[in-house]
């Protein structure tokens, strides 16, 4: 495919173009590569809250949505729960698999790699022990999680594992997952 093609294609849903163009903006202005993301929680009783995401900070200024969302967690009946919304270390789950499945399909396009389909399942273990206290040599999160990936696209066996690692090398979350990163905590009366 020629540049120009490239550039006004659409692959993965994705215009090329348009993603060429953000990468070179953020090359000759790098403070624009800056974003800030917020959620704003509310507890509702028991195990149930709801976070709001509105407005973010990228791009050199405030962003606002043209509505905000909203994301419900509770906890299933067996730990105490309503069981109305996943519980948050499913929410975990969930943003580890769309982070690593968007990292995958944007950076598979740039590359001219088209994707037809894009499943995949997640598990992670988690012992309560650590949650409850009742055994300070248990970790309170997960002990390990696993990621399957289903992939459709023409390409070699091998290329399969390389867009796969596409997402690994790219997806924010993964990295803040498998890496770790600082977080303050602080508490003031309402």
């Amino acid at each position: 495919m020629a540049t120009a093609q490239k550039l006004s294609a659409i692959i993965n849903g994705v215009m090329v173009g348009d993603l060429f163009s953000t990468i070179e903006a953020i090359k000759s202005r790098s403070a624009i590569a800056k974003f800030k993301y917020r959620v704003h929680n509310q507890w509702a009783g028991a195990g149930q809250n709801k976070s709001t995401v509105d407005t973010f900070y990228g791009a050199g200024q405030e962003q606002a949505r043209h509505k905000p969302f909203v994301i419900e967690a509770d906890e299933p009946a067996i730990l105490l729960g309503k069981d109305m919304a996943a519980n948050p270390t499913e929410h975990l789950l969930h943003a580890l698999a769309a982070c690593l499945t968007t990292s995958m399909v944007y950076h598979a396009a740039a590359r001219g790699i088209e994707i037809e389909e894009v499943e995949s399942s997640l598990e992670g273990d988690i012992d309560l022990h650590g949650f409850l206290g009742l055994n300070r040599n248990v970790r309170k999160g997960f002990q390990g999680i696993r990621v399957n990936f289903k992939i459709k696209a023409n390409v070699p066996d091998e290329q399969l594992q390389e867009i796969v690692q596409l997402g690994m090398g790219y997806s924010p979350v993964f990295d803040s997952v498998t890496n770790g990163v600082p977080v303050s905590v602080k508490a003031q009366r309402l």
